[in-house]
């Protein structure tokens, strides 16, 4: 459903370009700019990668677990560097609100008084730090492609690393680095550039601390995180 939701965006985008492309030319100037600011808008799909623990396949306490995660949204400041005329260097830190990280069990015979499913949720706050090189190709009229790749580092200002143990915890860092890469539209207007932007993000950071001692989390090896964002950039 993601791939489709994809090309049918990259679709709309390609079929308004031969309609801005004939349009008097905004901003003409602005590729010269030595650097401009922004604002950021977008919606995140985010996931949890995890690896069960040598404990998970040698006991039967819990059969199944998975781990996940929901939909947010962010806000954020965008400011640009230009480095030469196909190289800019982009920094975007950002508040992801709303989303939340869950995990599904399936409990075996040893737990006979609690639920055969269980779901351990995790709100969470995230502030996002995102550097970004981006190679813009050639401008045709009020209208361009970009290519984007960076480094992040998120801050789970919910994280719960630090928290006293508790039976049915699951303790998660709060610090996450990662690898990101994407495509972007920008769309010259009189009074802004608006470019909407596709972007994939992938964890290399094992967020999960593990702890022996809590039978939810001790399941698990590693949990990484990986994102898809869709974000609508306005910039001077």
């Amino acid at each position: 459903m993601l791939r489709i939701k994809i090309i049918l965006f990259i679709s709309v985008v390609l079929a308004s370009v031969s309609s801005f492309a004939q349009d008097e030319q905004f901003h003409p100037f602005h590729d010269d700019l030595p650097y401009y600011f922004g604002l950021t808008l977008n919606y995140n799909s985010s996931t949890l990668y995890s690896t069960k623990s040598n404990y998970f396949l040698q006991n039967d306490s819990i059969l199944v677990a998975t781990a996940g995660s929901s939909g947010g949204i962010a806000l954020g400041f965008l400011a640009t560097l230009r480095l030469n005329d196909r190289f800019q260097f982009r920094v975007n830190p950002q508040l992801i609100l709303g989303g939340s990280r869950y995990f599904n069990y399936t409990l075996g015979s040893h737990f006979p008084f609690e639920s055969v499913t269980q779901q351990q949720i995790l709100p969470t706050t995230i502030v996002s730090f995102p550097f970004q090189i981006k190679f813009n190709s050639d401008r045709i009229g009020n209208f361009r492609t970009y290519l984007l790749y960076g480094v992040k580092y998120d801050i789970d200002m919910s994280s719960n690393s630090s928290a006293r143990n508790a039976d049915n915890m699951i303790k998660l860092k709060a610090g996450d680095f990662g690898v990101e890469g994407g495509i972007g539209f920008n769309f010259f207007l009189p009074f802004v550039t608006i470019s909407p932007e596709i972007k994939f993000s992938y964890g290399l950071t094992n967020i999960h601390q593990y702890d022996p001692a809590l039978k939810y989390s001790n399941v698990f090896d590693k949990i990484q995180s990986r994102m898809f964002v869709f974000s609508i950039h306005f910039e001077d």
